[in-house]
């Protein structure tokens, strides 16, 4: 094997590497897509369990006093 069969063959394989890197930089940038997706879809779905949250506490507390109400009336 002389110098530019060598040379090409590690130009081949550099290539082949480059590829690889390419392919691998469209994979995660893609699972980077769909992990921001989801982080933002639960995101959303926390902050509307917070809010169902405040309101059942609000009511439970409501109802608490009704009862102390009635208990001290009765």
């Amino acid at each position: 094997m002389n110098h530019t069969d060598s040379s090409l063959l590690e130009l081949r394989h550099l290539e082949a590497r480059v590829e690889d890197l390419v392919a691998t930089i469209q994979q995660l940038r893609e699972e980077n897509r769909a992990l921001r997706h989801g982080h933002e879809s639960l995101a959303s779905e926390r902050a509307a369990l917070l809010n169902r949250n405040e309101q059942a506490r609000t009511r439970v507390e409501a109802m608490i006093g009704r009862l102390k109400t009635l208990e001290h009336g009765a």
